[in-house]
């Protein structure tokens, strides 16, 4: 996540195709008006969200309310006239989970409700304790053994106060036609040369980074002194950015069908948790009730993606695909309306509005709506994998030559401001004439610079052009990302109708070239990522 270059343009006028000065590449504007009244004017994009979020729950991946949403979705998506809507296996992911109970308050030295986020993969104490509240105050891993044998029936906290930040910039910004024209002018970094050696050397630093000394290890052995002990449960602040009633929870511990149920960690606002460690820490005992259920789901370890298409006319390029998609699973804490409910139900309303105009294209329109994007990608690697090719060894399938491009949305509920090239030069006038219909919606950035963290990189991983669309911040960073404000109400109606509306017109137009969108070199085998 993350002005205006403007460019002189010559129309014509005199028919529905427009000529752009800066590009032969052509431009329907009679389509363009019949996706803009459908998008902007008879969306469904909100009903579609509300779907994903308030009805299906957190979307965390394997879980119920994972499987409520991927539902809904295939449904949705057949009763639109999209074709093989369905369920899609990428492989093994691991244990699904979710919270059945979540209680704590502060009784003593007074009572005091606290709100608190489970955080996902881990067990819960399974029935209403009070506890004690034992401050862990250790430099490194072996300072923790002075508190061993002292965990059991405790509720423990690491001595680390959270500094409090007030914040005086707004939450929900938009970029500045200034910030846009900075990106707009970017310039291609030089290729760095690939050095094996030093990536070893710095794996190898990082692992020295994570060994006995480090903060993840020594958290590590805490928790399992804690479990081993009978300890109730571990508070965490949930970092800086808790704060105002946030809470940003994310993580909890290993998912594999072999792993262990995870320790009980709790993520509370940082306000509530300094305020317990200012008290515990003057030798006031503080009493905790800690009631909080989870359950696993163990019986199918497999992890689905939804796939659906809308196929192509044309007797030779039908065959050939435009892919559009977005990650739907979420964390636990809210309901991942902004991270990324809105993606998806952008993706699904373009495949509303190509159907409800009954535009016939060329090519195949194909959407995926990706499971476990939140802990790496796995959803839409595991479909690039079986589908176009393993960066493990780059041996490309058969569908690797038919796939034109790949479009992605995840960085919020803010509005399309233009597209990132992923460092594809080629594609640059393709889509400044795609994007110059939309001037007046307030697109039309176009930046050679990376963005990474999302699905896209899946498939430009296996040298396929796959894109991800500059988007305004709005208050993705500051409160809803990974948080409980991960809500529906942060939702912004009008970006989301904006963003299907100028996808829509970017699926079609990729779906009716001559010939598919320009690709960068093929990029060297990799060894595969380690979960």
């Amino acid at each position: 996540m993350r002005k205006f270059v403007q460019h002189s343009l010559l129309l014509a006028l005199a028919s529905p195709i427009m000529a752009f000065a800066q590009s032969t590449e052509p431009v329907d504007q009679a389509v363009i008006n019949r996706i803009r009244k459908e998008g902007l004017e008879n969306s469904k994009v909100m009903e579609i969200a509300f779907n994903l979020t308030d009805m299906s729950g957190p979307r965390l991946a394997n879980s119920p309310g994972y499987s409520r949403a991927a539902n809904y979705a295939i449904n949705t998506l057949k009763s639109f006239g999209v074709e093989k809507a369905e369920l899609d296996a990428w492989g093994e992911f691991g244990k699904g989970w979710e919270l059945e109970k979540s209680y704590m308050a502060m009784t003593a030295p007074y009572y005091r409700p606290i709100m608190i986020y489970p955080k996902t993969w881990t067990a819960g104490n399974k029935k209403l304790q009070n506890a004690e509240v034992l401050v862990i105050s250790a430099k490194d891993s072996a300072d923790l053994m002075k508190y061993s044998g002292q965990l059991k029936g405790k509720v423990i906290m690491m001595d680390q106060l959270v500094t409090y930040k007030h914040s005086f910039k707004a939450d929900a910004v938009r970029y500045t036609d200034e910030e846009l024209a900075k990106m707009e002018a970017a310039t291609m970094a030089p290729p760095r040369p690939v050095d094996t050696a030093a990536q070893r050397r710095q794996m190898q630093a990082m692992q020295q980074q994570r060994g006995p000394g480090g903060a993840a290890r020594m958290m590590a052995i805490l928790k399992e002194m804690a479990k081993a002990e009978g300890a109730v449960a571990l508070l965490s602040s949930g970092g800086p950015r808790s704060h105002d009633g946030t809470v940003f929870a994310q993580g909890g511990g290993a998912y594999k069908g072999t792993d262990p149920e995870n320790f009980l960690d709790i993520a509370v606002g940082i306000e509530d948790y300094n305020s317990i460690l200012r008290i515990a820490k003057t030798g006031t005992p503080v009493k905790l009730d800690v009631d909080v259920k989870t359950k696993f789901h163990t019986k199918d370890l497999q992890g689905y993606n939804v796939i659906g298409e809308i196929p192509g006319t044309d007797p030779v390029l039908k065959n050939e695909i435009v892919m559009i998609g977005a990650h739907l699973d979420s964390w636990q804490a809210g309901t991942g309306a902004t991270d990324n409910a809105s993606g998806s139900a952008v993706m699904m309303e373009v495949m509303r509005i190509l159907k409800a105009l009954n535009i016939s294209t060329k090519r195949t329109i194909r959407i995926g709506l990706w499971s476990a994007e939140e802990q790496g990608l796995w959803g839409s690697r595991g479909y690039v994998k079986k589908t176009f090719a393993d960066p493990a060894d780059m041996n490309l399938l058969p569908e690797h030559e038919k796939l034109s491009g790949y479009y992605n949305i995840d960085n919020g509920t803010g509005k399309i401001r233009g597209i990132y090239l992923q460092g594809n030069e080629a594609c640059r006038n393709i889509f400044k004439a795609w994007l110059t219909p939309f001037k007046d919606l307030g697109a039309g950035t176009v930046t050679i610079n990376n963005t990474g963290g999302t699905d896209h990189q899946s498939f430009d991983g296996v040298g396929l052009p796959g894109f991800q669309f500059i988007q305004d911040p709005i208050e993705y960073d500051t409160r809803t990302h990974h948080s409980n404000m991960d809500v529906y109400d942060h939702l912004i109606e009008d970006d989301l109708k904006q963003m299907a509306t100028i996808v829509a017109s970017f699926v079609y137009h990729t779906a009716q070239r001559d010939a598919k969108l320009p690709r960068k070199p093929l990029p060297a085998a990799r060894p595969a990522v380690r979960r």
